[in-house]
C-alpha cells in the first residue's frame, strides 16, 4: 500500500466536478471534507489559498497537488477531484488542470507530510497513469488505480 492509498477512501474520489476556477474547485474540495470529516469548508478553502499565495500547487502535465495545514487536524487528509473541464492553474508548463489531488495535514506536520507529498509527485510523474487518472470514466476505478500504484523502493 503507498501513503496516498492509506489516507484515500474511496468515497473522496470525485470525476467530472464541474468547476470553473481556482476558487470553485477549492470550494468542492472544502465542501467534501466539511462534510466527509467535519472540517468547516472555509477552513479548508483559506488554507488552500494562503499555500498557493506561496506558488502555484499546480505540477505541470494538467495536474495540481493542492494542499494545507489545518489546526485541530491529527492526521493527513486527502481528495482527488478530476474536473470535466480543465481550468487555468499557474502551473511550470501553462497547461491547464483538470486533475487534482488535494492533501491536508495537521498544523503542526512532520517529515510525513513530506514523504505524502513526495510519493504523490512520483504518482503523477508517471505519464501512463497520469493519463489514466485523467482519463478513466468511474471514480472506483481511479481510486483502484491510486490503490494497486506502489512507489519505487528507496535503496537506503
Amino acid at each position: 500500500m503507498n501513503r496516498l492509498s492509506a489516507i484515500l477512501p474511496a468515497s473522496q474520489v470525485l470525476v467530472d466536478v464541474d468547476a470553473t476556477s481556482k476558487k470553485r474547485v477549492f470550494e468542492a474540495a472544502g465542501l467534501l471534507f466539511e462534510n466527509q470529516h467535519a472540517i468547516a469548508r472555509a477552513t479548508v478553502t483559506d488554507n488552500l489559498f494562503a499555500r498557493e499565495r506561496l506558488g502555484s500547487t499546480g505540477l505541470g502535465h494538467g495536474v495540481a497537488i493542492p494542499h494545507g495545514r489545518i489546526k485541530g487536524l491529527k492526521n493527513p487528509l486527502a481528495a482527488v477531484i478530476r474536473l470535466s473541464q480543465s481550468i487555468p492553474f499557474d502551473a511550470p508548463d501553462d497547461e491547464p488542470v483538470n486533475l487534482l489531488i488535494f492533501l491536508l495535514v495537521p498544523e503542526a506536520a512532520t517529515q510525513r507530510h513530506l514523504e505524502i507529498l513526495s510519493e504523490i509527485a512520483e504518482l503523477l510523474s508517471d505519464r501512463e497513469l497520469r493519463e489514466k487518472l485523467r482519463t478513466e470514466g468511474d471514480a472506483a476505478h481511479v481510486h483502484g488505480l491510486i490503490e494497486r500504484w506502489q512507489p519505487l523502493k528507496s535503496v537506503a
